[in-house]
This record gives C-alpha cells, sequence and structure tokens, in this order.
C-alpha cells in the first residue's frame, strides 16, 4: 500500500469488512507479483500454490478472533458492542453467535484457551487445567486468606457498589480503612476518584473478585430471600 493512498483513507471506516478483504486481496496480490518475479528471475514458475485469500477469510468470526487474541494492555475484556463496532454491518447479537461458535471449534480441537464471557466482556483465556504450565511463565499466585472484616467489608461493597468509605463505616458501625487498603491491594475493589471537586471517592468490586467467587456478575449474588433458605 503506497503512502499516497493514506489520505484518502483516513475518512473512511477504519475497520470496515470489505475494506478489510480489499485490502488484504490486494496485498497477497502484490506479495504474490514479486515472488513469481523472483523465482522466474532464477528458475521456472513451479505449480501455483492451492493457498488463497481464501485460506484466512475475513468475517465477523475470525475478526473476533484476531481482536481478543491481541486484547487489552490492561486485560479488560471486549463487549459485545465494542466488537459490532468494529465491522460494518455486525450486530451484538452476532457477535455473541460468533463467540459461541468459536468455543465450539475450540472444544472440538482441545483448544488450550477459550472465550470467557463476563459483565466485562469477552476475552481469550487459557483454560484452568493449563494452570501449570501459566505458572511456569508468571510464576505460582500465593494463596492469603483475608480477615474477617475484611471479607465482611467486601460484602458491604459488592452489595452496595458504588460505596463510599463513609457509608462502609455506618454500616458496619466500625473503620475500615485498613480492610479497605488489603482489598484495594489484592485489587478485590478497585477505588475509583471522581472528577467533581469535593466529591467523594467510591469503591467497587473488581473482574478479579468476580472471577475469585466464580460469578459471571453482581446479578450472581445471593439475595436476601435466598439466604433465609439456607
Amino acid at each position: 500500500m503506497q503512502q499516497d493512498d493514506l489520505p484518502k483513507q483516513a475518512n473512511q471506516s477504519p475497520l470496515s469488512l470489505s475494506r478489510l478483504r480489499e485490502a488484504f486481496a490486494t496485498m497477497l496480490g502484490e506479495q504474490n507479483q514479486g515472488a513469481v518475479q523472483r523465482e522466474q528471475a532464477v528458475e521456472p514458475s513451479p505449480e501455483p500454490s492451492a493457498c488463497t485469500a481464501q485460506c484466512c477469510e475475513i468475517n465477523p468470526r475470525s475478526v473476533v478472533e484476531a481482536i481478543l487474541f491481541v486484547g487489552r494492555p490492561d486485560n479488560r475484556g471486549f463487549s459485545s458492542r465494542e466488537l459490532a463496532v468494529a465491522m460494518r454491518g455486525v450486530s451484538p447479537s452476532e457477535i455473541d453467535a460468533a463467540v459461541r461458535e468459536l468455543n465450539s471449534l475450540y472444544e472440538a480441537d482441545d483448544a488450550p484457551y477459550r472465550i470467557e464471557g463476563t459483565n466485562n466482556g469477552y476475552r481469550l483465556v487459557l483454560r484452568e487445567e493449563f494452570a501449570r504450565m501459566r505458572d511456569k511463565f508468571y510464576g505460582r499466585v500465593r494463596e492469603a486468606r483475608l480477615s474477617t472484616a475484611a471479607l465482611e467489608v467486601l460484602s458491604i461493597v459488592a452489595y452496595n457498589e458504588p460505596v463510599t468509605a463513609e457509608e462502609i463505616n455506618q454500616l458496619r458501625s466500625a473503620p475500615n480503612s485498613a480492610a479497605l487498603s488489603t482489598l484495594v491491594r489484592r485489587r478485590l475493589v478497585r477505588l475509583d476518584r471522581p472528577t467533581e471537586p469535593g466529591a467523594p471517592a467510591r469503591y467497587s468490586t473488581t473482574e478479579r473478585f468476580l472471577k475469585l467467587f466464580d460469578l459471571e456478575s453482581l446479578d450472581a449474588l445471593p439475595r436476601s430471600e435466598e439466604l433465609e433458605k439456607v
């Protein structure tokens, strides 16, 4: 692709499927033409390869897989809406269908990864049975127990988020700065500082909290009527 083409593309949709197909077809055509010319200078061209641009078809499923494979630097997920916006003429429900299809293919191939869906979106993650391999690269995560006070504060945050430190102190009738610091340090709770002057900071649970407690979202937390039956 020449530099003269760049200004024309600046006003176009950045991730149009039709543009992606054209770009890949052009790129593959230029590469194949250059390869043939180099081979002809040395020896007759061999039989054409069976692999063409269709070897990696550009469609919603392959684009979703590529985006999730690259991921984000902070490892946050991508919502169905975000992924749909990256492609022209694709709806969030089609993204969900593409994710289900990919997971079915991964399971059929015994792939070591799968697409995990949470309230924060989709992420490509390693299957739990391969956790030992991950630990060899990053080191084993040391398990640590939370104190009773920290668990009580964590439950207050989960059921009332976003919540201020003062509100937590009132609900628990005790100061909780130490427990909150522990929860933030262990990435179970995050502190959100407001942009409005004078507004208090608020605490919320994190993706790590959901994962450790095996929750799809906070909606899966047991409610009072469920607890009464236990």
